[in-house]
């Protein structure tokens, strides 16, 4: 879903982190690291792969859509159309890493599927705050520590 039509703008957190790519790819494409800073989950960085993240509202289908190690991870999030990507750039000893959370549909639309009945405007507001400590803090600390 193209954002551009929707009114309801995606979340972008860009961040750069004192880590390796390859150590910050590890955090963001393998089960074990995606558990150490997000949920628990059974991924596998396979295009195609369909796995189940554990979220607070109960277990979420999810399905890898876009894969491109060690720079590109996107996968699709829940029934609402929710696409989730991960993009890395290699500073060298540092990695510039960006999370973009799209696919949000009209502002005032109710959302499908776990959790109480909200706007997409009021669920988006709250995942924003949520990335961000989860981005700049919890995964940070998983590739900086």
């Amino acid at each position: 879903m193209d954002n551009k039509h929707t009114g309801t703008p995606e979340i972008r957190k860009n961040v750069v982190f004192n880590a390796k790519i390859e150590k910050v790819w590890s955090a963001v494409a393998t089960p074990e690291g995606i558990n150490s800073w997000f949920m628990p989950n059974d991924f596998k960085p396979e295009l195609g792969y369909e796995f189940t993240i554990q979220s607070p509202f109960g277990p979420t289908p999810c399905k890898v859509t876009e894969l491109d190690p060690p720079t590109h991870l996107t996968f699709s999030w829940g029934v609402a159309g929710w696409v989730v990507s991960f993009e890395l750039k290699d500073l060298g000893d540092k990695t510039e890493f960006t999370l973009i959370h799209a696919g949000w549909g009209e502002p005032n639309e109710i959302i499908p599927g776990p959790g109480p009945g909200k706007t997409h405007a009021e669920i988006r507001d709250t995942m924003n705050n949520g990335w961000e400590s989860i981005v700049n803090i919890r995964l940070r600390e998983v590739v900086e520590g």
